[in-house]
């Protein structure tokens, strides 16, 4: 059974090309615009865990690191791995705040290399 990976960011070119790359390997996909719209997908029937989250860092209605202690808090949810997307001038000031909630970075602009590449360290594929 092909595993499912949230997708989560504010930019539709972002989802896209991530939910692109994860298809053609063999994905399952899900995608939200933002924590709060991605927390009320997640918690809806029907729709089954994930086995992955990526989410973008600065997202208006619900920042990524929001989104992560949130997500942390539902039980569904408490081992899920998270992947976080980021630029690299975010990156330096964001590891402290977010290195109890993250598992791995990938870092904008997006290349599908390494977005693979990421993916198959976390799932073990």
């Amino acid at each position: 059974m092909a595993k499912t990976i949230m997708v989560v960011d504010d930019s539709k070119a972002v989802r896209a090309v991530i939910g692109a790359t994860l298809k053609l390997s063999g994905y399952n996909t899900l995608t939200a615009e933002d924590g709060r719209a991605a927390l009320t997908q997640l918690q809806q029937k029907g729709i089954g865990p994930v086995d992955l989250v990526i989410t973008d860092v600065n997202m208006p209605n619900m920042d990524g690191p929001t989104f992560i202690r949130e997500l942390k808090k539902l039980p569904a949810y408490a081992g899920t791995p998270v992947c976080v997307l980021t630029t690299e001038s975010e990156q330096g000031r964001l590891e402290q705040e977010m290195s109890a909630l993250k598992r791995a970075w990938i870092t904008k602009p997006v290349q599908p290399a390494q977005v693979l590449k990421v993916v198959n360290e976390l799932l073990g594929g």
